[in-house]
């Protein structure tokens, strides 16, 4: 079972079509696409009946934290999928990512101990689910993502296509289909490294007029099913007959 522990500064962009074009240019014969391309992941994120975790992230913390359960396209019963812990404190993230199933992770979070052999991030997870005591899938995200990393040095960067969301249907074995988050074209980019990042990539960054976002996507939706559910309130509500 694979286990993953990550300590990382995570930027992210919003770019427009022609910002997108131009970044993928310059990144030719400084970065590569990895060996999977093009990939569809899918992230269905875990949050409490009142969506604890989430109103709290939406508040910009100075820490935050969410739980989420990713897969590489549709998956079933028995393909592996991966549990996340992902933390952020003072612009630092570290995420604990595991592999396991689908049936695995239910049986976690309705209680089990043991979803994972490495004892440390097993506790670390029981701990994070017994604080919140109630988790339960809250918003489906998904999107095409290519993934470039430098042929030697931590630096990884990826774009996002067609974010989009849904918060029925919550399961991963399901469509991937979902109310789009950005307009047509437009992607989202996020740098991953170590430390800083490198003075080539902060220069194209320049160029290109790539302004950063703090663009969430699970709280993007959330955000939008709110005003959804006010607008609905509003358009339904019964104006009092005049005299």
């Amino acid at each position: 079972m694979a286990v993953n522990v990550m300590k990382r500064v995570e930027m992210k962009y919003l770019l427009d079509p022609a910002q997108t074009a131009f970044l993928r240019e310059r990144l030719k014969g400084r970065m590569e696409a990895d060996e999977y391309g093009r990939t569809t992941i899918a992230s269905l994120y875990y949050d409490t009946p009142s969506r604890q975790l989430i109103r709290a992230s939406l508040e910009k913390p100075a820490f935050k934290e969410k739980i989420r359960l990713r897969t590489y396209g549709p998956a079933d019963a028995d393909s592996p999928v991966f549990l996340e812990l992902k933390r952020k404190a003072f612009g630092t993230v570290y995420k604990r990512r595991i592999e396991t199933t689908i049936p695995r992770t239910e049986r976690f979070f309705a209680g089990e101990s043991g979803i994972c052999s490495c004892g440390q991030i097993d506790r670390e997870l029981a701990a994070f689910r017994d604080h919140y005591q109630t988790l339960e899938p809250s918003c489906l995200i998904v999107y095409e993502r290519t993934a470039y990393a430098e042929t030697a040095g931590d630096l990884r960067l990826t774009i996002d296509e067609n974010p989009r969301y849904r918060m029925d249907r919550l399961s991963l074995t399901g469509p991937m289909d979902g109310t789009l988050l950005l307009d047509r074209g437009w992607t989202i980019l996020e740098i991953k490294v170590q430390e800083a990042v490198p003075l080539w990539l902060a220069a194209i960054i320049s160029e290109g007029g790539i302004a950063k976002s703090s663009f969430s996507k699970y709280g993007e939706a959330y955000c939008r099913e709110i005003l959804k559910k006010k607008e609905e309130r509003l358009c339904g509500r019964v104006l009092p007959k005049s005299a």
